[in-house]
């Protein structure tokens, strides 16, 4: 499995599923398995769906493999993942104890394994396109996993926000699509100059082949989006047999916390909000010619 494309978070989604489908196989509920090995229900909860901040000490994972029956196979190959776990890191985990959410470990994983990410924001400037000034603002507001009132975890917050962006312009980056409401160019973010700064770096982000950057009019009326609020889809590659190494999923974010969403039929529901949204935003080239004239008018201002 090469970690260069996938990172240990993709690898430890894998994981996580490879564990729950062993255990769905040997007959067992989640609490029967916790209860049978003295663990914490929870603590297996995190390991089937991934999470960061799991380590897979070689004697539990044994364990496990014991207690669901997994054959010579498959003890061998989730031996082989768990220990790749504990010999990489991701770019972003210098950044962990120092205000990154684990909500938001996550989702960052996911994101730069992504190879399409379609996002609506209908308040802000999405992470990926902001420039440091206007992030400088936005990380200032409450949020349940950072200090605001801390300035270098702020100034830390801010940096892995810019750091994200290299993900546009890397080796065979991800396809960007966005779909912003026009209240994000309306509403000023500090002074007219940083918003004025920050549409003219909007405009210069969808020049790139693999971004897109479409504007919901005020005058669209009701659409999809209204009922959803702000969210982000993601797709992932598929291998050499042209399946997918990872489920789609949607991805959203609240204060204190994040929901990713990664049934079928929940992607099947974003999928048709996305569907509904695109048959009623402005173009590609109506959307550049809208944000050119509102940052004309911050410019004058």
């Amino acid at each position: 499995m090469s970690q260069s494309v996938t990172g240990t978070t993709m690898l430890r989604r894998q994981i996580g599923r490879k564990f729950e489908s062993l255990r769905r196989a040997a007959g067992l509920t989640m609490e029967q398995a916790a209860e049978r090995m003295d663990r914490a229900r929870a603590t297996l909860h995190r390991i089937e769906n991934g999470a960061e901040h799991v380590r897979y000490r070689q004697a539990d994972v044994q364990q496990m493999l014991d207690l669901y029956g997994a054959s010579t196979a498959d003890s061998e190959l989730l031996l082989a993942m768990t220990a790749a776990t504990r010999e990489n890191k991701n770019w972003w985990h210098d950044y962990v104890g120092s205000g990154l959410p684990r909500w938001f470990q996550l989702y960052i994983g996911l994101e730069s394994a992504a190879s399409h990410i379609r996002q609506y924001e209908s308040e802000l400037v999405p992470g990926l396109l902001q420039t440091r000034a206007y992030a400088e603002h936005v990380s200032r507001l409450p949020s349940g996993g950072i200090d605001t009132s801390d300035d270098e975890t702020h100034q830390r917050a801010v940096q892995l926000r810019v750091e994200r962006q290299a993900l546009l312009t890397r080796f065979s980056p991800p396809q960007l699509s966005v779909i912003i409401n026009e209240a994000v160019l309306r509403r000023p973010v500090g002074s007219k100059g940083i918003m004025a700064e920050q549409l003219h770096q909007t405009i210069k982000a969808a020049e790139l082949p693999n971004v897109t950057v479409r504007v919901m009019e005020f005058s669209a009326g009701l659409h999809a989006g209204m009922t959803a609020g702000g969210f982000s889809m993601l797709e992932f590659p598929r291998d050499a047999t042209g399946r997918e190494v990872e489920p789609p999923v949607t991805y959203i974010e609240s204060a204190t916390g994040a929901i990713y969403l990664d049934k079928p039929h929940e992607t099947a529901v974003y999928g048709a909000i996305w569907a509904d949204m695109t048959s009623r935003v402005l173009n590609e080239s109506r959307s550049m010619s809208l944000i050119q004239r509102v940052a004309e008018e911050y410019s004058r201002a």
